[in-house]
């Protein structure tokens, strides 16, 4: 099948994350007309991912359906799909979706399809340490962590029991700085009167880094701090170690001390590196572009490909000036490739290169506890947590959306709850069910309880 839209100038853009939508939102006056592609309905907001995985936030808070956000939008057609290929001289996309396959015609393309979860080479980590970049990633992870408490509930032995009560987070960036923070919030706080047969407080949250500091791209002065406020709230540091094994059971590390060479933990999550989507190879095969190290692909100034001046790659999959991979460098970059199409269909084909302006970061530790850098000013402690909180309900889409995140997380900062704990056995086997019986899901009903650290 074949799309060809009509005889304006036709914009696809693929993906519907910070990039996508801020270049579609950017296109809405222009005499265009656009389609949107992404492989899934909705447009998440990545960075309160690690609260629907630790039960403050549910899916529909943070991933509206990007159907909904562009209802009003007149001249945008939104399309499920995985684009599979690029011919950069018939000007097409391939789409699948769910198996069928078609073909979309451009004038001009928008790269736009973000990154993955990285495992710098071992893969096969994630069967048991999932990343946290997805809907899915995030309920498995919730499976896993609520599954764990429940699991050492009815464990006996003291052993197996403190394994199920070790979570250990590998990668001391932002987001997992984030998710040590609030599994140890929701252990000695949240859960605290919910079991009988254990105290969840005593459970372990370890926090592992290659790297000899936590919170790279935050000024020193804000990564010690986060670091003792983690440490204030129970959460084991050790950087400088390398993660070298991951299984079942427990994880392998190169450390110097003894006990940290194995460490009996059923909970791992991963959010130690990103790499670009795989849409950043496939673009640079059909343009010959250059790629990086993580798959971004090498681009022109103004974010266009050389030698394919209505192709560009914005975002976490463009590698221009060693821009961070942050959902600010992505809106921003999406907007210039939006106003380029506009200045050029007016006439104006002069090349403007793309300037980043850096507005800061943030990363929260616990209830009333993050560190964020906006333009010169260094915040920490209650007023950093304040700045967090503004920007982030500011930055989400649409009200409806900022309200129910709103009331949740008064619930879960003001109150002790955790207003989204449900989990289902499908989220927590549903991956080794599927490797154990392709043929069927009954498989998931017949797992031995042992196995819930086996899914991914």
């Amino acid at each position: 099948m074949s799309y060809s839209g009509s005889s304006r100038h036709r914009v696809v853009v693929v993906g519907g994350g910070f990039g996508g939508l801020s270049a579609v939102k950017a296109l809405r006056r222009a005499d265009v007309d656009v389609t949107v592609i992404d492989r899934v309905n909705h447009h998440l907001f990545q960075p309160l991912l690690y609260q629907m995985a630790t039960g403050i936030l549910s899916e529909g808070d943070i991933a509206p359906p990007l159907r909904e956000i562009l209802r009003r939008q007149r001249n945008v057609n939104v399309m499920l799909g995985e684009v599979t290929g690029v011919d950069a001289v018939a000007r097409e996309v391939r789409v699948d979706t769910v198996g069928q396959r078609s073909v979309v015609r451009y004038d001009s393309l928008i790269l736009a399809a973000g990154s993955r979860q990285s495992y710098f080479g071992h893969d096969e980590f994630a069967v048991d340490a999932p990343g946290m970049k997805s809907i899915d990633d995030a309920l498995e992870v919730r499976g896993r962590i609520f599954g764990a408490f429940e699991m050492a509930e009815v464990t006996a032995d003291l052993a197996p029991r403190e394994a199920w009560l070790t979570f250990v987070v590998i990668g001391a960036g932002p987001t997992g700085v984030e998710m040590a923070g609030q599994i140890a919030e929701l252990s000695r706080r949240s859960l605290h009167h919910n079991f009988r047969g254990i105290d969840p407080a005593s459970a372990r949250v370890v926090l592992l880094d290659g790297l000899p500091r936590a919170l790279g791209p935050f000024p020193e002065s804000l990564a010690d701090r986060a670091v003792k406020d983690l440490t204030s709230k129970g959460v084991e540091i050790h950087l400088g170690v390398m993660v070298t094994g991951v299984d079942a059971e427990g994880i392998d590390t190169n450390a110097s001390e003894l006990t940290l060479r194995r460490i009996p933990a059923r909970t791992k999550i991963w959010a130690a590196g990103v790499a670009a989507a795989p849409l950043g190879r496939i673009a640079a095969a059909a343009t010959g572009a250059g790629t990086d190290r993580a798959g971004r692909v090498q681009v022109q100034p103004d974010c266009t490909i050389a030698g394919y001046p209505e192709i560009f790659v914005v975002g976490d999959l463009m590698s221009l000036d060693k821009l961070p991979g942050v959902a600010e460098v992505a809106m921003q970059s999406a907007r210039h490739a939006a106003a380029t199409i506009g200045r050029r269909l007016r006439g104006d084909s002069r090349e403007r290169p793309f300037r980043y302006r850096d507005l800061g970061t943030m990363a929260t530790i616990s209830r009333f506890r993050a560190v964020a850098t906006v333009g010169p000013l260094r915040l920490s402690g209650f007023p950093g947590w304040l700045a967090w909180l503004f920007v982030h309900l500011m930055f989400l889409t649409g009200f409806k959306n900022r309200a129910a995140v709103l009331v949740n997380w008064l619930i879960a900062f003001v109150g002790h709850g955790r207003p989204q704990r449900a989990i289902t056995s499908q989220q927590v086997f549903a991956r080794v069910s599927l490797t154990a019986n392709p043929a069927g899901a009954s498989a998931r009903h017949t797992q031995p309880a042992s196995s819930h650290q086996q899914a991914s």
